[in-house]
């Protein structure tokens, strides 16, 4: 990722000094207008970060390295969580909510953050997951179970679905070892 594309993506070219009460949250937003928020909520000074990773893309054309974001239809803002400062962020092109409880933002500790641009940043492999639930509803995605739905009874390397038949009260435990699974 170039230069000027890391600072547009991570809010650098603002410059709003931000108190030492900030801190970061996440907004929802639009589907695929994660950079066009993160452009200007940067242009509008506010210290945001979006996750970006290089990825191949295959087009008529050929193949082609593009910039997408690490969490689709997500992106990172640090303010100082005011009435005012909030109702900036939501006002901006792009953006649809907080991530919370009603709206309101929950607060991300600040290495979590740092984590992911020391990921980001020294390119160290990583696969994104999903956090799935003991006792969840889950769908496994590919291979011969392709579509089938259970609840998950443990994860890990055992990974287990329960596949229930409620009206007579039997249960099929299968391993799902060697699968992917996705919430139901």
């Amino acid at each position: 990722m170039s230069t000027e594309a890391n600072k547009l993506a991570t809010g650098e070219l603002g410059g709003v000094v931000v108190g030492t009460d900030a801190h970061w949250y996440a907004i929802r937003t639009r589907s695929r207008h994660e950079k066009m928020a993160a452009q200007q909520l940067g242009m509008l000074g506010i210290e945001n970060f979006l996750p970006l990773v290089t990825q191949t893309h295959r087009w008529s054309t050929g193949p082609k390295m593009v910039d997408v974001p690490l969490f689709s239809g997500y992106a990172f803002v640090r303010i100082t969580y005011t009435p005012e400062h909030r109702l900036r962020v939501l006002r901006t092109h792009g953006v649809v909510d907080f991530v919370g409880v009603q709206g309101r933002g929950v607060p991300i500790p600040n290495k979590q953050i740092e984590d992911i641009k020391t990921l980001l940043d020294n390119k160290v492999p990583f696969k994104s997951v999903l956090r799935l639930h003991i006792g969840q509803r889950v769908r496994v995605k590919g291979g011969s179970l392709d579509g089938v739905e259970g609840t998950l009874l443990s994860h890990g390397r055992n990974k287990e679905l329960i596949i229930m038949i409620e009206p007579i009260q039997r249960s099929l435990s299968v391993d799902l070892a060697g699968y992917d699974v996705e919430p139901a």
